[in-house]
């Protein structure tokens, strides 16, 4: 039997930092599929299979959440308390990824549970760096909890 690639699900409102993102975790060859959501509400329709995504599998999890924090209707840090709250969810690693240094943030996300909090670098360079590094952990290097 062949093992289902898991998705790597983006939760960005910002459609420039969407496309660099997705760019760079193709260029570093991952096989996962990034599936790209443009706010809070939606992220929480398609994770709790509600909405438009309620015949989705409750059982087909991301292997990792990139998650922005300031998007409109749900914001990211209402997002996340929700995943860690869940027990069908709160095993799914999420990386903040953010331009918020702001510490009120930070810790709440760690107080929350996140597993990562990484802000987005300004270059082109070292924003698609980092992008591949967390991706590349998260899908290949950490073993998930199952």
């Amino acid at each position: 039997m062949i093992a289902h690639i898991k998705d790597i699900l983006l939760i960005e409102d910002n459609p420039a930092d969407a496309k660099l993102t997705m760019i760079a975790l193709q260029e570093c060859n991952l096989s996962n599929r990034v599936l790209h959501l443009e706010d809070g509400e939606e992220a929480l329709d398609y994770i709790f299979c509600k909405g438009k995504y309620a015949g989705r599998d409750t059982t087909d999890l991301p292997v990792l959440i990139l998650l922005d924090l300031k998007m409109p209707k749900v914001d990211g840090v209402e997002v996340l308390e929700k995943i860690k709250a869940d027990e069908r969810t709160k095993a799914i690693p999420v990386t903040v990824f953010t331009s918020s240094q702001e510490s009120p943030d930070v810790k709440r996300c760690y107080e929350l549970g996140v597993n990562s909090y990484v802000v987005k670098p300004l270059d082109f360079d070292s924003f698609n760096k980092v992008v591949s590094d967390v991706g590349l952990y998260w899908a290949l290097v950490n073993l998930p909890f199952k």
